[in-house]
């Protein structure tokens, strides 16, 4: 007799694609979201389904998905959703101490309908947390990495370098949640905090590591690999299809 094969739960797979856990940032709006919806039912139907939409949204907003992190050492993994914006040398933020010297930034624009939990890009020790206040400009404009709040780690990785993870608000974002301390050590893809609604992510890395994406590529958090600390390849070019 043949052993039964095992038949995959279809809908069980569907729910976990529709259905996704929350973060706890979530649950603080998602209700109050809820009930403004139900009120505006009352007061105008029209406008409840409107209120429905935005609760939808919300839940969406703050949703945080299960991640597969590649384990490979050296690899650095994409901190945020969303897309590649910058491209460039460029100083670290002097709060950090990293020195006056240039290191390459890779930038991660996050839009509100990207998901907004942030993961450490490599394995390593935070050995430094800088918050700085600031404006809220367009995320995606260069003088937001100077102008805007930010909240800047440094990450001591395991072969002793720094690398520099920069979270910075924007144009809507109210608030940074960092949800590491000082002297942590996290691994490769672990969450460290989110911002709400709508940022962006800046990466430094250290000396000699180019990254492995272009300009307008898309990031998943978690997954996507950025740059790997081991590779001799050249940096990328992309080509939009």
């Amino acid at each position: 007799m043949e052993p039964t094969k095992a038949v995959p739960n279809m809908s069980a797979s569907m729910m976990s694609t529709v259905i996704k856990p929350i973060h706890r940032e979530g649950w603080r709006f998602i209700p109050i979201f809820a009930v403004v919806a139900l009120v505006l039912f009352f007061v105008w139907q029209p406008l409840g389904w409107v209120g429905l939409g935005l609760t939808v949204w919300c839940y969406y907003f703050f949703r945080d998905p299960k991640r597969v992190t590649p384990t490979r050492d050296g690899l650095i993994i994409s901190p945020a959703d969303g897309v590649i914006s910058l491209l460039e040398p460029a100083v670290p933020p002097s709060e950090l101490g990293l020195g006056p010297d240039p290191m390459m930034r890779v930038s991660v624009f996050m839009n509100v309908f990207n998901c907004h939990v942030n993961r450490l890009p490599i394995a390593g020790q935070i050995t430094k947390i800088a918050y700085r206040p600031g404006k809220f400009l367009n995320a995606s404009l260069d003088k937001a990495s100077v102008d805007n709040e930010r909240n800047a780690l440094v990450v001591r990785m395991e072969d002793g370098r720094d690398l520099a993870v920069v979270q910075i608000a924007g144009l809507v974002a109210r608030r940074i949640v960092c949800e590491v301390p000082e002297g942590a050590r996290l691994q490769t893809g672990e969450r460290f905090g989110m911002i709400r609604f709508g940022s962006r992510l800046d990466v430094y890395l250290p000396e000699g590591v180019e990254p492995l994406v272009c300009l307008g590529q898309t990031m998943v958090a978690g997954e996507t690999v950025l740059a790997d600390i081991t590779s001799t390849e050249a940096p990328r070019v992309g080509r939009e299809r």
